[in-house]
């Protein structure tokens, strides 16, 4: 009995969870322009949401800020994860829960304080704040995903390459980086997820005349639900999917102990 009543909360669960993005995913291919009947399989919705102009902007403006803040973020992450592991404990602890503010802090609140500081330096809104807010909540991210892989390093490898004639920086990137490069690329996957998913934080540090798509979808959402919506939050829904299968796609070193700063 018992068993049978976690396997109907789990189902039920998932039917929550779940059922609106498939009502969603299944609308995107339906013909009619009203959702309320089926007017029969198509694709044209696809075909016309990428030639819609506006929206094909979004995504290229969406691309561009998720690409350069995940790189800018894993570069300043990767370089903090350097600085942290060179700390004591003590301080190595107090800068980790400094770090972790940006992902325990509302997404709200963080949009907003960003806004204020943007005005108060008297920045034009726009790509650039944009970008800048999401290189901010990006790197946390990557210092977690870096981290782990860092405090399983052995540090005699990296000393040995030194005795073998290695400069710092030549013994950092041929022995340290291939270590570090799982937990990079992980770190800069989900970054990428972040800042392609991102709307409050986005919505506030915008500006006028410039969309990410969930921007754009909002603001279309806000004048009636074009059939192109669902075609376009279908990709969206899609991609992030693929994104987070990638990102905890399981590997040889998954028995590595999880970092916990002391």
């Amino acid at each position: 009995m018992r068993k049978a009543l976690r396997r109907f909360y789990l189902i039920l669960m998932l039917i929550f969870l779940y059922a609106p993005i498939a009502t969603l995913i299944v609308l995107s291919f339906n013909s009619s322009k009203t959702r309320a009947k089926w007017g029969g399989f198509t694709f044209k919705w696809y075909v016309s949401l990428f030639r819609n102009s506006d929206i094909m902007e979004a995504l290229y403006t969406t691309i561009s800020i998720a690409l350069l803040s995940s790189i800018i973020a894993v570069i300043i992450g990767l370089i903090a994860c350097v600085g942290l592991n060179a700390m004591k404990k003590t301080s190595r602890s107090i800068m980790m829960g400094i770090t972790n503010i940006p992902m325990l802090n509302a997404d709200i609140v963080t949009g907003i304080s960003l806004m204020l500081l943007f005005l108060s330096m008297g920045l034009k809104f726009g790509f650039g704040t944009i970008l800048l807010s999401h290189i901010t909540f990006n790197i946390p991210y990557v210092i977690l995903s870096i981290m782990p892989r860092y405090k399983n390093i052995n540090q005699s490898t990296f000393e040995a390459a030194l005795d073998l004639g290695a400069t710092g920086f030549q013994a950092f990137f041929k022995v340290i980086l291939p270590d570090l490069f799982p937990g990079i690329l992980s770190g800069f996957l989900l970054a990428f997820t972040m800042s392609l998913d991102d709307f409050i934080i986005t919505h506030f540090t915008k500006g006028a005349g410039i969309n990410t798509l969930s921007t754009k979808i909002y603001t279309e959402v806000k004048k009636g639900i074009k059939p192109e919506m669902y075609a376009l939050s279908t990709l969206i829904f899609v991609t992030v999917m693929i994104l987070l299968i990638l990102i905890n796609k399981p590997d040889k070193d998954d028995n590595l102990k999880p970092y916990t700063p002391t």
